[in-house]
């Protein structure tokens, strides 16, 4: 019940703010957050200097500010995307190569898009859709509250994503004949260190989901990396590049460390945009 009337009195209405409005309370968020709360201020210090053993602590500070500075606009921007129109999101994030998916789409070949949770990664989740000729599904956790996850599933897909939970997600893959988009986010935390793989990623030890590998392997479907570049203020473009159009003929763990690498690499150029506040190194490799 609380929950309910926290979100009908206050995010609803917050959502219905301009922009303008939007990130000033973002600011006033990033002072509380950052200046008085220090909301996992030890994780993401932590997380920072040992994916950056190089960089002076006064270059990690400066980071971790810049982090929570976007942090609380990715706040202010998700609550947005409950009231958002196509034609702001269309305004706010452009693909610059739609044609590179769907020319898989136009031979009705089914494709497995793979990313990380990197600058707006939420805002890019509602989009998919609008620019591709696939049905695009995306694979989720469930959050442990049913109303705000069935609030944002519904935000998710009003642009025509389709949300299948990670339990389901075999289901997805098997559904129909049309060509899928099958999206994943495989830069967090897995549930089983035993059943990922481990990669070298930001100077760590570090398992890695490997559905994606798994699953294009199985049903042969090419791999297209995602990368967000934020280009000002609420305002995103998104760029694909393949990972690989024949999974079979991969090693083991290439494709998982390929997609991995790809994420460093927009992490290092700009390691303000990830999400740093992530308790990502839970598990140590054994031995």
């Amino acid at each position: 019940m609380i929950t309910k009337i926290f979100y009908y009195i206050l995010i609803l209405p917050i959502s219905l703010l301009p922009y303008t409005i939007l990130y000033i309370i973002s600011d006033f968020l990033f002072l509380v957050i950052y200046g008085i709360i220090g909301y996992r201020k030890v994780v993401v210090f932590t997380n920072l200097k040992n994916s950056f053993p190089d960089k002076k602590d006064k270059e990690l500070k400066v980071i971790m500010r810049n982090f929570y500075r976007h942090f609380c606009d990715i706040i202010m921007e998700s609550v947005k995307s409950f009231t958002i129109s196509e034609k702001q999101l269309r305004k706010r994030l452009i693909i610059k190569n739609p044609e590179f998916s769907n020319y898989f789409a136009d031979k009705d070949q089914s494709i497995i898009f793979v990313g990380g949770h990197y600058n707006n990664w939420e805002i890019c989740a509602q989009a998919f859709a609008m620019y591709s000729n696939h049905k695009c599904i995306g694979i989720y956790k469930p959050l442990s509250n049913d109303f705000i996850n069935d609030k944002i599933n519904t935000s998710r897909s009003k642009f025509g994503m389709h949300l299948v939970s990670m339990r389901q997600a075999k289901k997805s893959f098997d559904e129909d004949s049309s060509p899928k988009a099958i999206v994943f986010g495989s830069d967090q935390n897995p549930a089983n260190p035993k059943r990922a793989h481990w990669v070298q990623f930001l100077n760590q030890d570090t398992a890695v989901l490997f559905g994606v590998e798994k699953y294009s392997k199985e049903y042969n479907w090419p791999v297209v990396f995602v990368s967000i570049n934020k280009s000002k203020r609420g305002y995103y473009e998104v760029e694909y590049s393949l990972i690989t159009d024949e999974p079979t003929n991969e090693t083991h763990g290439k494709i998982t460390e390929d997609f991995t690498k790809k994420l460093e690499q927009d992490i290092i150029n700009k390691p303000q945009y990830w999400l740093w506040s992530h308790k990502r190194w839970k598990h140590k490799k054994e031995e």
